[in-house]
């Protein structure tokens, strides 16, 4: 599924950096990205589930790197951690140590040299957190 949490990436940079209209965004990436049908549907799930709960994902971000206000962070940072974020907090759809994995390999292939370590910081206070049975 890394092909697919790549073109959700891509397409999540595109609607926050160019504010397109997301199913515009979808549409040309698919098109430009053919994938099968369940990877598409988890794109889709993907990018309509952070841009739904993005107040709240943001907030989380906001309290686990207080040092980065979200608006001024990398446009690539914040959207591989709203993307993960949503996977393992929001729909508990993937473990933490797998969305945390992917998120640092997005962050590789993406972001800048800090990346990695930046999100693997972020996501692993989050996932500390809820596995020591606290709330994120």
């Amino acid at each position: 599924m890394r092909r697919a949490r790549m073109v959700a990436l891509q397409a999540l940079y595109e609607i926050d950096a160019a504010g397109h209209p997301p199913g515009e965004v979808l549409s040309a990436r698919f098109q430009a990205e053919p994938l099968p049908a369940e990877a598409r549907a988890f794109v889709q799930e993907l990018v309509t589930g952070v841009l739904a709960h993005q107040t709240e994902i943001d907030r989380l971000i906001q309290r686990y790197a207080p040092a980065w206000p979200v608006a001024q962070m990398a446009l690539i940072d914040r959207n591989i951690l709203r993307m993960a974020i949503f996977e393992f907090v929001i729909a508990r759809r993937t473990s933490p140590a797998v969305a945390i994995n992917e998120a640092v390999e997005l962050g590789k292939l993406f972001g800048s040299d800090s990346t990695p370590r930046f999100v693997n910081g972020v996501l692993g206070s989050i996932a500390e957190e809820i596995e020591g049975g606290g709330k994120a």
